[in-house]
């Protein structure tokens, strides 16, 4: 199994800044109707024999990143907890708006695997009602989306209310960190870009 931190690292290498992805958003289904719809994910999507690039690939056109690290089994039942929310919307109904059509969709599957299963294990979202409502506003966060009915201020807020990783201090320290470096690493490659179309462009 990983360590946390490892995890926490490679969702924090392929994640935009969080600021930006909250601008992004755009109103989703009901908070209510994902909960409940994660609340029934088949045990079949959990079987530890079920291999998440199958699934995925069944699923999903995007490719995972959580795939690469599927040996963890909290990396795995993430992800199928994930993937069972966009394929309930064939096998169940829709929901209104559709998350399955939603721009960011496999980021939100990464984001159940890899940014919050290594803090609070998926069967928890299962069994509790708080660390649920964790995952659902994870996921639609992630997707693009927020909850029907929430604007960006409120939406935001209340997920930072419920944000495992902001109460366990040494993994958010590590995290903060991990975004920090990330960050720098992303606004130098974006100077570079810029500098090298910039001589493209006088040539």
């Amino acid at each position: 199994m990983a360590e946390s931190g490892e995890l926490l690292s490679a969702w924090s290498a392929s994640a935009p800044p969080e600021d930006r992805a909250w601008e992004a958003t755009v109103p989703g289904p009901s908070l209510a109707a994902v909960a409940a719809r994660m609340a029934s994910v088949p045990r079949s999507f959990l079987d530890a024999r079920v291999s998440i690039a199958a699934l995925a690939g069944d699923v999903l056109r995007p490719r995972l990143l959580a795939v690469s690290h599927e040996d963890d089994d909290r990396v795995r039942r993430g992800a199928a907890v994930g993937l069972w929310l966009v394929a309930s919307e064939d096998l169940v109904e829709p929901f209104a708006p559709s998350v399955a059509a939603a721009p960011g969709i496999g980021r939100a599957v990464d984001a159940l695997a890899l940014r919050l299963s290594p803090v609070v294990d998926p069967w928890e979202w299962l069994s509790d009602d708080e660390r649920r409502e964790e995952a659902v506003r994870t996921f639609l966060l992630w997707a693009g989306l927020r909850p029907a009915g929430e604007d960006v201020t409120t939406a935001r807020s209340l997920l930072e209310a419920r944000d495992s990783l902001r109460r366990n201090a040494a993994l958010a320290q590590a995290y903060a960190a991990h975004r920090h470096r990330d960050e720098i690493a992303r606004r130098l490659a974006e100077a570079r870009a810029k500098e090298a179309a910039a001589r493209y462009s006088s040539e």
